[in-house]
């Protein structure tokens, strides 16, 4: 990480450099992936990680989320879970002889709903207010959620079996979707040699909650040009004009897209963002919001269908200058 520019906080600056190693090695050889979810989370968004069994999605998530000094919650979602699971439950206290409000797992900094398709949608939509207001409402009262608050959430591919496919209200929520990917034969030959010491632990919280909010609100003050707004607009109109979508991006996506960018470059070292951060982060946080028609799935049947649109898209928009 290169110097901080003036104005910013260079000590949490410093250490989010330190986090980066550190993630780096509890998910080894995906810097990229590593990098992406520090984005997410400086950009106050939630985080979808989407892949197969064994690649490393819930190590990810609980080496991000136990980097930060806050309440932190894994919480395994099955067929037969129910929203108060998630939500927490009003009870009869005899001795008050008044109804109580038992918070659940939601009330913590960090949710790691781990294979979150494996509910059932009357659950999976609990999160929806709080991933969208960061609050949730129970029996008509509102409570409001602790701050900084984010889900990262793994799930299967859709085709595995006892699964149920997240809608794109849900989806809209998540402000970007990874897939870890398998390791290269360099990275896996070091997971093994490392195996025998279980999954790699963070020694102590690198970051507090007031630096986590103080760099978020950070990321506010990185500069976007106009040309590049104009460009990041012209991307999403394309995705709501192209022939092989049914449902384009909606202002939430590119609000999110918006974030996201000035988080990266501030990541980066910078107080302005440029256009390779637009083209760099467009996939991941759009390729989950847009549906694809059916003759193109018949056609394609590839689960990154929407990443390759994506990618076919940003070659069709021209690039500012």
């Amino acid at each position: 990480m290169v110097a901080p520019p003036a104005g910013f906080p260079p000590l949490s600056l410093e250490k989010l450099a330190e986090l980066e190693t550190a993630l780096g090695s509890a998910i080894r050889g995906k810097p990229e992936v590593v990098r992406l979810s520090l984005v997410c989370l400086l950009a106050r968004g939630h985080l979808l990680i989407e892949d197969v069994p064994g690649v490393g999605k819930t190590t990810l998530a609980q080496a991000l989320a136990r980097s930060v000094s806050c309440r932190f919650h894994r919480l395994q979602f099955t067929s037969d879970m129910l929203p108060s699971d998630v939500l927490g439950v009003t009870i009869y206290n005899a001795h008050s002889e008044a109804f109580e409000f038992k918070p659940g797992p939601i009330f913590s900094n960090f949710l790691l709903a781990d294979e979150i398709n494996r509910t059932t949608p009357k659950t999976q939509s609990a999160l929806l207010e709080a991933m969208n207001e960061s609050q949730v409402t129970i029996d008509g009262k509102s409570h409001s959620l602790p701050r900084p608050f984010m889900v990262i959430a793994t799930q299967n591919p859709v085709e595995h079996h006892g699964t149920y496919p997240l809608p794109e209200s849900q989806l809209d929520r998540f402000l970007m979707r990874l897939r870890i990917g398998y390791p290269d034969m360099v990275s896996e030959r070091q997971i093994l040699r490392h195996a025998e010491r279980g999954l790699p632990e963070i020694a102590s919280p690198l970051l507090t909650a007031e630096d986590v909010m103080r760099l978020q609100e950070s990321v506010h003050r990185v500069k976007v040009e106009e040309a590049l707004v104009d460009y990041m607009l012209a991307i999403v109109e394309k995705t709501r004009t192209f022939e092989s979508l049914t449902l384009g991006v909606s202002p939430r996506g590119s609000q999110a897209l918006f974030r996201a960018v000035q988080a990266l470059a501030l990541i980066q070292g910078r107080d302005f963002a440029i256009p390779d951060d637009v083209k760099r982060l467009a996939v991941p946080i759009f390729a989950h919001r847009v549906v694809i028609n059916t003759r193109t799935t018949l056609v394609q049947r590839r689960a990154d269908t929407g990443e390759r649109i994506i990618e076919d898209i940003l070659n069709q928009v021209e690039v500012p200058l």
